[in-house]
């Protein structure tokens, strides 16, 4: 205890050391589930206000014209030129989409379907952050994200990302509520975790914070874009080696986020092309969606982790006692 805190009991998310908790299987055998977070953004030109942050860092008014055209390369160019080369490699590709793209960029959503890929919801927009909202405000954005997936593609939604990765105090705990299987918003582990709201524990799928081309290699001013695409193929093949290494005793996830804005440009898709080649080249690789990461840890693996830590705890208070 620290004052009045359980720091062994924080709100919805609890540690779980790698060490000791309960080893994760994959399907067929596979040492790591591999998926590939494809961000289809919609950014607003002129964006309502929001007094906690902006997309446009760079403290100008907006329209900011440099800023937003480099976001909106993704949908114009960027997007066209990546879903060719998914077609060619027969990668699965999980979609965070911004809800407005159905109404915004039509095209690019009908082809989205048209190919059965997994889409979660990125939010309405990626213009329009979380911060700040009350109870009441978080149960209505969920629901209207909930609403337009239902309209446009007459299923249910069952995974969320928060735009930008904002949330709200109340954001899980509504999300839950409203019907919500997995999230991807807590990226600190290399496999999934229960969040332990209620009415129902959701899943946690790790996103990327380290493979991520747009923190790797950017194009928005004042946020990331230090290295080019030579480096982050590296990395993402050392990533995919020590998580093999690793997963053979307990599977691990590794997620690649990327955002057609970035890897979208011609001078970068040569090395996406040969990074995706090299991960497909292993048979103990398991090459899935998001949704399908959760739907097998939800089956397989929940209750173990939720029944564990509760026993880790009482078996800390004994060794303290």
């Amino acid at each position: 205890m620290i004052g009045d805190i359980d720091v062994r009991n924080l709100p919805y998310i609890r540690y779980m050391p790698m060490t000791s908790r309960p080893p994760i299987a994959w399907p067929g055998g596979a040492r790591v589930a591999f998926w590939l977070a494809l961000n289809v953004e919609v950014y607003e030109f002129q964006p309502p206000p929001n007094r906690y942050s902006s997309i446009y860092a760079r403290g100008v008014p907006v329209p900011d014209v440099l800023t937003h055209s480099m976001l909106d390369y993704g949908n114009r160019i960027g997007f066209w030129r990546l879903m060719d080369l998914f077609d060619e490699l027969g990668i699965p590709i999980s979609v965070s989409l911004s809800m407005s793209a159905f109404e915004e960029v039509p095209e690019i959503t009908d082809a989205i379907r048209s190919r059965d890929w997994s889409i979660f919801s990125h939010g309405i927009y990626n213009t329009r952050f979380l911060y700040g909202m009350s109870a009441d405000e978080s149960d209505q954005w969920i629901e209207q994200n909930v609403a337009l997936y239902r309209e446009y593609t007459g299923e249910r939604l069952r995974g969320l990302f928060g735009p930008c990765i904002s949330l709200s105090p109340h954001s899980m705990e509504a999300w839950s509520r409203a019907g919500i299987d997995y999230v991807v918003d807590w990226f600190m582990d290399d496999q999934p975790f229960p969040v332990e709201v209620q009415p129902m524990p959701l899943v946690n799928v790790p996103y990327s914070f380290d493979i991520n081309d747009g923190l790797v290699m950017g194009s928005m001013p004042g946020r990331g874009g230090r290295w080019e695409s030579d480096y982050f193929e590296r990395i993402c093949r050392d990533q995919l080696d020590t998580l093999r290494d690793e997963g053979e005793r307990d599977g691990r996830v590794m997620c690649m986020s990327l955002h057609p804005f970035v890897s979208g440009h011609p001078a970068r898709l040569p090395a996406i092309r040969r990074v995706l080649e090299y991960v497909k080249s292993h048979d103990d690789v398991w090459l899935t969606t998001a949704e399908a990461i959760a739907d097998h840890y939800r089956v397989a693996h929940l209750d173990q982790a939720l029944t564990w830590r509760l026993d880790e705890a009482e078996r800390l208070d004994q060794q303290r006692d």
